[in-house]
């Protein structure tokens, strides 16, 4: 970076941030969030769950250790979790304008110019953070100096899984049971958690009819926005129910099972975006360390009597995965495949297996 541009965050409410510009030179709008992760902000950039946001990443130190080359096999990518950023602008407080690693191709600087993803560095981000967690996630703007963006689109209004769900039907894997996978916005780790327990995964929209094809479970993926707007998959999802096949969702996928079992979500004044949630599952004192990213929860004062909470958060008690009583039907509002980590719940991955073999 030869030049340091300097670049204003603006939020709704008035608030205004001084820095300076990396990435794409371009204003750019959405809803601002921040994610408290150490690491792991390739793996962030490219979840389309963040589809939509301005994302403030609390740790001070970004881009020192690059960006790795990645490949894509058979539609999959072998290490980030799509084959694009999602976020529509990136904050942070310090840029390392040299990186180093084994596997880095480039810098976090050339990868968000050849995405048109919009950065900003050297402000406040624990100043910001605070800002967010007293008023809620809000709608603002990166500008860097001679550009101009008038007024705020909010995200939220938009269904943001029909923005990044495929458009196609695609498989992986050859295994001996078959797996239909709503795609919402899927993490590319999902894919790879299943293809390396042996299942033949078969991906479709959001609002595919999958009724047609002969699987022998169902997983909905996690994804970004307001579940309120998934009415067709909540539709599909409450016809699989009476089919009676193993179900699993993950985070959208908790919403929308949650939705077509009768229950309610709301918007959470900030969301959970860490690896570091710790969440008990229900009825027991079993706890495990989790990686979030959402805004939207569900309220387990709306479940039906059929249902009931599988995992808690431990820091608000807010729901964190729902189950039926009688059923094979379960989900969790974390990552248990997280990438960059923690994996300490993976194993709900091998609980479905097992179901689908019951």
């Amino acid at each position: 970076m030869s030049k340091i541009k300097p670049a204003t965050l603006l939020l709704e409410g008035g608030a205004e941030f001084k820095g300076y510009s990396f990435g794409y030179d371009q204003a750019v709008d959405g809803e601002v969030v921040f994610s408290t992760a150490m690491v792991g902000y390739p793996e962030s950039l490219t979840d389309p769950s963040y589809s939509g946001q301005i994302l403030c990443v609390t740790y001070p130190l970004i881009g020192n250790y690059g960006v790795p080359k990645d490949n894509f096999i058979n539609n999959l990518s072998e290490k980030l979790e799509s084959g694009n950023i999602f976020v529509r602008g990136l904050v942070i407080s310090d840029y390392s304008f040299r990186y180093s690693h084994w596997d880095a191709t480039k810098s976090l600087d050339e990868w968000l110019k050849e995405n048109k993803v919009p950065g900003i560095f050297g402000i406040d981000t624990r100043e910001l953070t605070k800002i967010l967690r007293d008023k809620g996630s809000m709608l603002g703007k990166i500008i860097p100096d001679g550009c101009n963006l008038e007024g705020y689109t909010d995200p939220n209004l938009v269904n943001q899984v029909e923005v990044v769900s495929c458009r196609e039907v695609i498989r992986y894997g050859s295994g001996q049971k078959k797996v239909v996978l709503v795609d919402c916005g899927v993490k590319h780790n999902i894919i790879r958690c299943f293809l390396k327990r042996d299942v033949e995964i078969i991906r479709v929209p959001w609002d595919y009819d999958f009724h047609k094809i002969d699987y022998d479970g169902l997983f909905i993926s996690n994804g970004p926005g307001d579940p309120g707007l998934c009415g067709a998959a909540v539709e599909n999802v409450r016809k699989a129910f009476n089919d009676e096949k193993p179900v699993f969702g993950i985070c959208m996928g908790n919403h929308l099972m949650s939705v077509a079992g009768g229950a309610s979500t709301y918007k959470m004044k900030w969301g959970h975006r860490s690896h570091n949630q710790p969440v008990r599952m229900a009825g027991t004192d079993k706890c495990y360390i989790t990686s979030q990213n959402h805004g939207y929860a569900v309220d387990n004062n709306t479940l039906g009597g059929d249902w009931e909470p599988l995992f808690i958060n431990m820091n608000d008690g807010t729901n964190e995965g729902v189950r039926h009583k009688t059923k094979p039907f379960f989900s969790c509002q974390f990552h248990p495949e997280a990438s960059s980590g923690p994996t300490d719940a993976e194993f709900l991955f091998d609980d479905f297996i097992k179901l689908l073999y019951r």
